[in-house]
């Protein structure tokens, strides 16, 4: 029997390359990919992506009346099994641009695209773990909503600089690890 391997979509929204965002993202893509899944990973900062316009085409139809990089990330979404979003908090939210991201979510949830499937949220931030909850309790709700399974979440607070990220080995080893966990609990 052939057994259909798992695709991890790896979403980073913030613009620092090369950042704790992007550095937590990656080792999870790592451990993934280790355990035998195919990866790929989208950077929304490099992307364009207009905000959402409440025309509810979406409810109507399906399908977002847009035609921007949303159309890429659905594509890329659809074809992937577990997600890793990643979003470093700012100003106790995430990033602007993953907060249009997620807006636009709506369309591609009344798509079907991520119903049923896995998330693993990354969240680093510069101060202490409690400033992250409005970020994830945003998004603990929206993937509910979506029916969507968190299987699980890194938060990395006091987190500011990739050299902080650097001396956090504990960190880097459980982003690593979930990934290869979620793959594993899924083979």
């Amino acid at each position: 029997m052939n057994e259909k391997k798992e695709r991890i979509l790896g979403i980073v929204d913030s613009p620092r390359k090369g950042g704790n965002t992007e550095t937590l993202v990656d080792e999870v893509l790592a451990g993934a990919k280790e355990a035998g899944a195919e990866i790929s990973k989208i950077i929304l900062n490099d992307l364009n992506i207009g905000y959402c316009q409440a025309c509810n085409s979406c409810a109507n139809n399906g399908k977002c009346r847009y035609d921007d990089d949303m159309t890429k990330i659905n594509k890329e979404m659809s074809e992937s099994t577990i997600f890793v979003f990643g979003t470093p908090v700012y100003y106790w939210g995430p990033t602007g641009i993953f907060k249009t991201f997620h807006d636009r979510l709506l369309a591609t949830s009344r798509q079907g695209i991520i119903k049923g499937k896995k998330a693993i949220l990354v969240v680093p931030l510069g101060g202490p773990a409690s400033v992250a909850r409005h970020t994830v309790g945003m998004l603990e709700d929206a993937l509910n909503y979506q029916i969507a399974d968190l299987v699980a979440q890194i938060v990395s607070p006091s987190t500011m600089e990739i050299e902080d990220l650097k001396q956090k080995k504990d960190i880097l080893k459980q982003a690593y690890k979930v990934r290869y966990d979620a793959v594993k609990k899924t083979t």
